[in-house]
Formats: C-alpha cells, structure tokens, sequence
C-alpha cells in the first residue's frame, strides 16, 4: 500500500472510530442497562410482587436461553439484510418488551417477560461485534471493541444512579400511581426504543455506503478490510454451517462461557451484596457506589487493550487480566467483614473481566471471516452467554448448600481462573498468531 492509500486508510478509519464508536457504546449501554437493572430492582421488587429467591435467580438467567436460542438465526439474517435495520429493529424491539416489565406482578409473568426480552435482544452482541469487522481492521479492531464495551461499565456508572433514582420515585407524585421499579422498567425500556428508531437513520451498513466518507477513504479501507476478509476465509471454516462444527470455534464457546459466569454472576448480585455490605437498603446512594467497580472496569478496558498493542501480545495478557479478575472475586468473598477491602476487591473483578473481552473478541474475529464469521461469532455468544443463564442459578445453589454467601463468589472465582488458563492454551490452537 503506498502513502497516498495508508493516508486515506488512516483518515477512513478515524472518522469511522468518531461515527460510529459513539452511538454502538450507546446502544450498548441501553443493551446492559436493560438486561441487568432487574438487580437495582430485586429488593423493591421482590418485596411488592413476593417473587422468591429461587424465581427471581431463575427469572433473571432464563433471559439467556431466548438469547441463545434465537443468537445464529439472528446474526445470519444481519448479514443478509444489513446492520442498519436489523440492529435497529432489535432495539426497538427489546425496549418495548423491557418496558411491559412493569406489568411483571406474578412469576409466571415476570419468567415470561424475561424469556422474551432474550428473544427482542438476541443477535444484538454479536451483531455489534460482526459490525466492527466491516469497518476496522484486525489491527486496532482490539482498541475499537474496547471503545464499545465501555457501555457495560458505562451501563452502571449511569444507570447505577439513574436506576436508584427512579427506584427511589416509589410511594411519590411523580411515579403517577406507579411503583419505584415499574418506572424504572417502564422509562430505561422506551428510551432503547426511541434509540433504535434513531439508530436506522444514523448507521451506514459498510464503508462503500458512507456519505461521510471520500471516494478514496471508501476505495482504502473496503480494499483493506476485502484483503483480511479473502486470508480468513482461506485459512478458516468456509460457509456459515462449517463455523458451527468447527473445533476452535467450540473451544471459544467454553471460554466465553466462562466470562459470562463470571461476569452475570457478579452483576446481577452487585447491588444488593453492597448494599449488604453498607447495611442499607438498595437507592440512590447504593446505585451510586454500585457504579465504581465498573468505573475501574472502564478505565482498565481503555488501557490494557493499549498495554497489549505496545507489547505486541493478545493471549498473555488477556490470560492474566482474567486472572486477576478472579483473584479479586475470591477476595470481595473473604472480605466481606471489611467493606472497604471488599469493594475495592469488586473494582477488581470487574477491571479483569472486561478489560480482557475486547483481546479476547480479536480471536474469533481474526480467525472467521464471511459468513462463518457471522454465524461463528454469534454461536460463541449464544453458547456463552449460558453462561448468563447459569451464573445466578449456581451462585444461589452454591450459597443455600454451604449455608455462606461466600461460596457463591468462590465458586466465580474458580470458574474465571479455569477460563484464563483456557486462554492460555490458544497457543496450542494456532490461535495466537500476530496481527499487523
């Protein structure tokens, strides 16, 4: 590539990262906002509807078996039919569906509901993350991934204070009658809504489509990104039914599996086992501490994706990130007679288990290319995000058979220290190969 052509590849790419990285972190947000406010609510809603620990822990993880179920078919027809309308669509959809949480005063209807919002929101990860793939290149698609993860940390620095907020409406005029938790649902499930329709307005399906773009930043980057897309399919899984057999993409499944225990098994728990630690109910002042584990999360998830470009390292440093994520699960157990030492302990985990996600997202992502990429990345997610499924199941189970809310996040811990050894076994897959 001559100068003339890396220089329009370097402008492409920087208008692309200020288009579109804004507004996927922002969908992202609504995404997070919209899967995991129902731990800001548990206590207050548990409290007005009688739902028991058991219903709300598997009302809480059955959200992930309609997002598995409907995760390929969903990222197959995004390929097809383009990333505008299908994205848009399922934010449109799911606001609503998170909306009618209102109405969720029985646990019939309440494990309904959850189901799904699974279904409105399946494909959306995958979606976003197939999305990259059509305007970065492998060799900053760690750092933009990054940029749009900040939306889980940034779902509860938010949302944190947003969702007190409105919890703390309860029993005031201006719920209108409504629950704290009814509104809750009821104003985080529109503004998705309102989002999406925006979101079909504002997105370019590929760089080709780009008003924003010059002919020559268009002609660069689509040449550059046909180029990595033409080796992954010559070395990869061929078609979309070749990814779903494939071994390595298997493997990845388990990983990612992993980080979802890990992850939905500190988050959906995250404010009560503060406020727990506080000895408060949950509001706004538990929202805003809820909301600084995943500040550090945010920090760390701009850094360390940095820290490996430097190095030139994925699987190292992606390994030990997660590593030390666990570590700080284990700790927040042992601590929990000290709430300082604890919390600060949650910083930790919540820095390691999202600041190793957009490293690890560059495996799969370098490896399947066309519509195996499409079907692949969207299988690692569904299979994974079991992982959401199971993660509040077994924190429950494990807590009621050893009678110690510690066994729970011991539990995590060695489930996210399992996964950062898988991590470092990709060197044995030919799955670590450096990326220029």
């Amino acid at each position: 590539m001559d100068n003339k052509s890396t220089d329009h590849l370097s402008s492409a790419v920087g208008k692309s990262i200020k288009r579109i990285i804004p507004m996927v972190t922002l969908m992202f947000i609504l995404a997070y906002l919209d899967r995991a406010n129902i731990g800001f609510a548990k206590q207050q809603f548990q409290y007005d509807t009688g739902l028991s620990d058991a219903a709300y822990a598997f009302g809480a993880g059955i959200f992930f078996i309609g997002y598995a179920l409907f995760e390929v078919p969903s990222n197959i027809l995004l390929y097809k039919v383009g990333a505008r309308m299908w994205l848009s669509r399922i934010m449109v959809t799911w606001g609503l569906v998170s909306s009618a949480m209102m109405f969720a005063h029985t646990e019939n209807v309440f494990i309904f509901l959850r189901f799904l919002l699974g279904v409105s929101e399946a494909g959306f990860f995958p979606g976003v993350i197939l999305y990259l793939t059509f305007w970065f290149p492998l060799n900053i698609r760690a750092r933009v991934t990054g940029y749009f993860l900040f939306g889980a940390p940034l779902a509860f620095i938010i949302g944190g204070p947003l969702s007190g907020a409105l919890l703390a409406l309860d029993s005031t005029p201006f719920a209108f009658g409504l629950h704290g938790w009814q509104m809750m649902f009821l104003v985080e499930g529109l503004l998705a809504s309102v989002v999406g329709i925006w979101v079909f307005f504002y997105l370019d399906d590929r760089p080709e489509n780009a008003k924003w773009l010059s002919d020559d930043e268009k002609k660069a980057l689509s040449a550059k990104l046909e180029q990595e897309d033409n080796a992954k399919i010559s070395h990869g899984p061929k078609g979309a039914l070749a990814a779903l057999m494939d071994m390595k993409v298997l493997y990845l499944c388990l990983i990612w599996f992993t980080v979802q225990v890990c992850g939905y098994g500190i988050y959906f728990f995250l404010p009560t086992q503060i406020a727990t630690l506080m000895g408060t109910k949950v509001g706004l002042l538990v929202g805003f501490v809820t909301a600084i584990p995943p500040l550090c999360a945010a920090i760390a998830v701009y850094y360390i994706p940095r820290l490996s470009e430097k190095l030139g390292e994925r699987r190292i440093v992606a390994a030990v990130t997660f590593m030390i994520g666990a570590l700080g699960i284990a700790v927040s157990g042992f601590a929990d007679s000290v709430p300082v030492i604890a919390i600060t302990a949650l910083c930790v985990a919540a820095a390691g288990h999202l600041a190793m996600q957009p490293l690890y997202w560059t495996f799969p992502s370098s490896y399947l290319g066309g519509t195996a990429a499409a079907s692949g990345i969207a299988l690692i997610n569904s299979m994974g995000n079991l992982g959401g499924f199971v993660a509040p199941n077994i924190r429950v189970w494990a807590e009621h058979t050893f009678d110690s809310a510690r066994a729970g996040l011991y539990f995590l811990a060695l489930v996210t220290f399992i996964g950062g050894l898988m991590i470092l076994a990709l060197s044995k897959m030919g799955m670590d190969k450096k990326i220029s």
